[in-house]
């Protein structure tokens, strides 16, 4: 069996996503693995572009600067549709991502839900393996 060579991270600047980007880049520290964070962008964030990159982008920042890892080693990419067929994509070439990593929840979560639907629809349609990093 080959080892995780490339890890794709969904990431929509929730806690809960800032949560799964600092387990991915740990995870891919210690295995060697190349980091794609995937931002999905909706149809709102269409009427604003720069604004939504912008936030992305120093939340991402935020996140590499906590963990130590220099935001230039971790690839962003900022594609449109849902966060689940998004992700789902990043398994296929270009990315051929080897594992997916999401939060357990993100900004559209539901009090009380233990699990969105985003990181409940890839952990059942994924053709690769899933981590759902809970919340810390």
């Amino acid at each position: 069996m080959q080892g995780i060579r490339t890890i794709a991270i969904g990431f929509d600047g929730s806690s809960d996503a800032q949560g799964a980007v600092l387990w991915g880049l740990n995870f891919a520290h210690d295995n060697d693995a190349l980091v794609v964070v995937v931002h999905a962008k909706g149809l709102l964030a269409r009427f604003e572009p720069t604004v939504v990159n912008e936030e992305i982008e120093a939340s991402l920042a935020h996140v590499c600067d906590e963990v130590g890892v220099a935001r230039s080693s971790v690839r962003l990419e900022v594609v449109d549709g849902d966060a689940c067929s998004v992700m789902l994509r990043m398994a296929q070439p270009p990315v051929s991502a080897d594992l997916l990593v999401v939060g357990t929840r993100g900004q559209s979560a539901h009090a009380g839900h233990l699990l969105g639907s985003t990181s409940l629809e890839l952990a059942q349609h994924s053709p690769i393996p899933v981590v759902i990093v809970p919340r810390s």
